[in-house]
């Protein structure tokens, strides 16, 4: 199979492809992070927006992958759909999108969400249901829809890519696999047996 000679051109097209035929959460994708031990840790996240200086999630900046993204300013992420049997693999560094992107993606969420990222201490220990449920009534009636200003704690990353590899399914796991890795400005490819 012949790619693009750009990964991001390659990227878009199987994504576009992924959103017409996914059943749901065409963005999700699983990230890795590693602590300052090395020791990793994987999650799904949704990937809001990408271009050519990388892609974008966002979460709670006193979660666990946070942390890890702080100790160790590298991770991967993959994705993976099922129903065109393809994935996509992005490794590269990672640092925070500035405040103004931050607050642009955050106003755009629907209210429940922002009301959500509020109420979440996310990855702390929750002793009871009831009391994220008190969290979530104490913001609704702190901020009125419309009127959630983006928490402090709350942010994005993004990862900009130094190494992409793209899987494609094929017989009897002869799959086709081709690596991308940035050379200066450019991008080097290869093709890797499955």
């Amino acid at each position: 199979m012949s790619l693009s000679t750009d990964p991001f051109s390659q990227f878009t097209l199987w994504f576009e492809q992924a959103a017409a035929n996914e059943a749901a959460d065409h963005d999700a994708a699983a990230v890795a992070t590693a602590d300052a031990d090395g020791r990793p840790s994987v999650r799904m996240v949704l990937v809001r927006t990408y271009d050519r200086r990388g892609f974008v999630f966002y979460t709670n900046l006193d979660s666990r992958k946070t942390h890890e993204m702080t100790a160790n300013p590298h991770a991967a992420m993959c994705f993976y759909w099922k129903s065109t049997d393809r994935q996509i693999r992005i490794e590269g560094s990672v640092s925070l999108v500035d405040d103004l992107e931050a607050d642009a993606y955050f106003a755009s969420r629907p209210y429940e969400s922002q009301i959500g990222a509020w109420a979440s201490k996310q990855s702390q220990i929750l002793d009871q249901r009831s009391i994220l449920e008190e969290h979530v009534a104490e913001y609704e009636k702190r901020f009125a829809p419309g009127q959630v200003p983006r928490p402090p704690f709350w942010s994005g990353y993004r990862l900009s890519p130094d190494n992409f590899e793209f899987w494609d399914r094929r017989p009897f796991r002869l799959h086709d696999r081709t690596s991308y890795s940035r050379d200066g400005d450019a991008w080097r490819s290869v093709k890797l047996y499955p």
